[in-house]
């Protein structure tokens, strides 16, 4: 029999809470997405105008790359409270900093106008949106892969994966239709500055659904569980401990099979603006058209990817995954090459769902990996810190190696390397599908209980 915490939820509840953490998700992703389509088409014009275009683009990469920093301390912040408080208030919060953030951008003044304190504010507001990222994640998965029917976790648990291709899709959206219907000069001047003031009104609804969902019943179960316990106060104070202590393989693990799937997305959707006009000489409104349609159809194929996962286990899909998107690379770049909208799209295409494979199954993966009481830090730390050495430098690594060698074979390569560390990751990783989330003690300490303080402290949700 099962039990509460891991029994199939009631279908109504369970898609709200689905269609909260997407949509919080989706938000989120649209404004760190937003941003980097914007750095790599107008931000090195406008915060960094005395520089070489391309060097230009680099410093405006470079401001891009800080919110990947912040995401690290993120997710440690969120990740200790999110333990002990629970997911939910967590959520709420990297909601309104996102945004907050996002909105700032969009009222910030250029360079022309205040010199060089605006590529500083810039970055500022850039690691608000890294800090407040790296605690949305792990809390919007675990508070779908805490409800949901353990038998289909992996397909529940994609749906807010799939914010990140939603985002996107909404980010490069309002962007290719702003650039359709103003001219270069308007968008240059203000037009740039639609989608971030967009994001205020987003956010809005956000929080209306956000505000309206549970806490996950498994984090209320390990808060009963703690009423009546008092021993480990100390690994309940800093989850952190704990997560390094018994966890330690796993958040390797975590670290090594984002690599692939970071690093080969943000090549994809972010520094193909860049290869694709610079030296394939598409405009920038067919790449980003390219970019549209391929994250609608990356959005289409993650659930499917984490259906399958439900079937096949986490990690032969992962492994499709990784494989695939490192076989891509050369047709990849040998496709944009050819400088025909087709093959474009082709090309980030495939990419895209090559990615899915790996991005899909993730949120169950890593939600699987840790012990309750620990959860939101461990995988919050695995994903995040990971992002530092991948997502992080990956357009700015790949514009430098353009740079240098004027080809795409050492970014090709670049990537080839990044699926080689993933590969070797999945393969020393254990397959958790079966894996019970209301376990709240790790697997080496039996039953170790929770602080009498934490539940006390998350009585108010």
């Amino acid at each position: 029999m099962s039990s509460p915490a891991t029994a199939p939820p009631a279908p109504d509840n369970l898609k709200r809470i689905v269609a909260a953490s997407l949509i919080g998700t989706t938000i989120e992703w649209y404004d760190f997405f937003l941003y980097g389509s914007a750095a790599a088409l107008v931000f090195n014009q406008l915060f960094f105008p005395d520089s070489d275009p391309l060097v230009g683009t680099l410093l405006s990469f470079l401001t891009y790359a800080v919110g990947f920093a912040a995401r690290p301390l993120g997710a440690l912040v969120f990740g200790h409270y999110g333990d002990r408080l629970g997911r939910k208030k967590l959520l709420v919060l990297s909601l309104l900093m996102m945004g907050g953030a996002t909105f700032a951008i969009g009222l910030l003044p250029t360079h022309a106008v205040i010199g060089s304190a605006a590529p500083v504010l810039l970055t500022v507001l850039r690691l608000v949106q890294g800090f407040a990222l790296g605690g949305e994640w792990g809390g919007a998965v675990l508070l779908v892969s805490e409800h949901g029917d353990a038998r289909r976790r992996g397909f529940w648990a994609s749906w807010p994966q799939t914010g990140a291709p939603a985002g996107q899709l909404l980010a490069t959206g309002v962007l290719a239709l702003l650039t359709a219907v103003l001219s270069e000069s308007a968008f240059g001047s203000w037009g740039w500055r639609i989608p971030f003031l967009l994001s205020g009104v987003l956010v809005i609804v956000g929080l209306w659904i956000r505000l309206s969902v549970d806490e996950s019943p498994v984090f209320r179960q390990a808060l009963e569980r703690a009423e009546t316990r008092e021993a480990d106060a100390a690994a309940e104070r800093m989850p952190l401990v704990a997560v390094l202590k018994h966890h330690w393989r796993d958040v390797l693990v975590a670290m090594g099979a984002r690599m692939a799937e970071n690093i080969s997305y943000y090549v994809i959707t972010a520094f193909i603006l860049v290869y694709a006009t610079t030296s394939a000489g598409v405009s920038k409104q067919t790449a980003l058209n390219a970019v549209l349609i391929a994250s609608a159809l990356h959005f289409a194929v993650i659930p499917a990817w984490g259906a399958l996962s439900d079937r096949l286990g986490r990690r032969p899909v992962y492994l499709i995954g990784a494989v695939g998107v490192g076989l891509w690379m050369f047709p990849f770049f040998a496709l944009i090459d050819t400088g025909g909208f087709g093959a474009l799209l082709l090309a980030v295409t495939v990419g895209l769902v090559m990615h899915g494979a790996m991005y899909a199954p993730q949120a169950a993966f890593f939600s699987e990996m840790f012990a309750t009481r620990m959860r939101y830090s461990g995988a919050s730390i695995g994903a995040q810190f990971a992002s530092v050495a991948a997502g992080a430098p990956a357009p700015l690594i790949a514009t430098a190696l353009l740079s240098d060698h004027g080809t795409s074979t050492p970014i090709a390569l670049y990537v080839i390397a990044a699926s080689l560390v993933t590969v070797v990751a999945i393969l020393a990783a254990e397959e958790t599908r079966h894996r019970d989330l209301a376990d709240v003690s790790p697997a080496d300490e039996p039953d170790v209980p929770v602080r009498t303080e934490a539940a006390q402290d998350a009585r108010a949700l």
